[in-house]
């Protein structure tokens, strides 16, 4: 072993002897995806505090007293930008913090809305973007607490190792789906870079926004993906209300693939309750439901008596025949 990684170790254990009794700085993420990153990398060094609970919904979250309060303690505030978290820039100004805001999606590149002026925020969505949130909260880290680098460094390279091997799990698995299948059907337009990155074409109810009404033209539009392309299953969200897109489903008689999580991390003990699990959960859900076919339609019953009717018909012709043979033979 390396003597820079034995005093890295050295460290981490003195670090976390000292814990206990330094009073630990706040850093609060927008969501709980930027909050499991901060806690990944930091270690338990600060204490990480979320401002949109888990299975909240940060397009149309309405800020409470109690999230004011969050923000004038804070002492690093992370955001995702890219017209996420409209609200926030109210709530930062009514709470008048010293925080310092930091954008974690600097350096990535924004897909923009085709009908609209606006950038879609789920750069998370690609693990490959993932690293790149990830770098840019361990620099934030770093500069807010220098103190303690070495650490942030460390639990940043351990970390960046398990999603590159995601990423490239991810890309393996989604190749699995034949290729006229992959076509990726939500509830909203969140899976974008996701599709981007690993070879999917996505079609959504509503927007890259929860905060929107479906129109009877986006039921149409997907009907008719869903009948060229013969796909067997479509998946809602654990964020939305998936009532329009079960419909859907069950207009064109095809399944509900299962729930992937987009702009929320799940609960513990839940099937996503962290950023990697999230992606990995969502990947297996897509390919297990793409690549499996859509149960075949119930028989109907007149069709199920047919095959007995043909069976006493040809039944009856032979019992006939043969007591026609018999006389004959008794004739002669």
């Amino acid at each position: 072993m390396k003597t820079a990684t034995i005093s890295t170790l050295i460290l981490l254990c003195f670090n976390s002897i000292l814990l206990a009794q330094t009073p630990q700085k706040t850093v609060l993420a927008t969501a709980s995806i930027f909050a499991d990153m901060a806690e990944n990398i930091a270690g338990g060094h600060v204490a990480v505090k979320t401002i949109v609970p888990i299975g909240g919904d940060p397009h149309i979250y309405e800020p409470t007293p109690a999230d004011a309060r969050l923000v004038a303690n804070a002492d690093l505030i992370l955001r995702n930008a890219l017209t996420f978290e409209g609200w926030l820039d109210d709530l930062i100004a009514s709470a008048n913090t010293k925080a310092k805001v930091v954008t974690i999606t600097e350096g990535i590149e924004a897909i923009h809305s085709a009908n609209k002026n606006s950038s879609d925020p789920h750069a998370w969505m690609s693990a490959a973007n993932g690293l790149i949130y990830i770098e840019n909260i361990k620099n934030a880290l770093v500069e807010f607490d220098p103190a303690n680098r070495e650490v942030y460094e460390f639990n940043y390279g351990v970390y960046r190792k398990q999603l590159e091997e995601l990423d490239t799990y991810i890309a393996e698995q989604i190749k699995k789906i034949p290729a006229q299948r992959r076509i990726l059907i939500t509830s909203h337009d969140a899976f974008e870079y996701y599709g981007k990155r690993y070879g999917l074409r996505l079609e959504s109810v509503l927007g890259i926004s929860t905060d929107a009404e479906a129109q009877t033209s986006d039921m149409v539009r997907l009907a008719k993906v869903i009948q060229e392309s013969g796909i067997p299953a479509v998946f809602v969200e654990t964020t939305v209300n998936p009532k329009l897109l079960s419909q859907i489903a069950k207009d064109n008689k095809v399944r509900i693939g299962g729930k992937l999580y987009s702009d929320s991390i799940g609960e513990k003990g839940s099937e996503a309750p962290s950023y990697y699990e999230m992606l990995k959960y969502n990947t297996d859900t897509v390919v297990k439901g793409l690549t499996t076919d859509s149960e075949a339609p119930q028989t109907d019953k007149t069709v199920q008596k047919q095959p007995g009717l043909i069976t006493w018909g040809l039944l009856a012709l032979a019992l006939v025949g043969g007591f026609v043979f018999v006389a004959k033979k008794m004739n002669g």
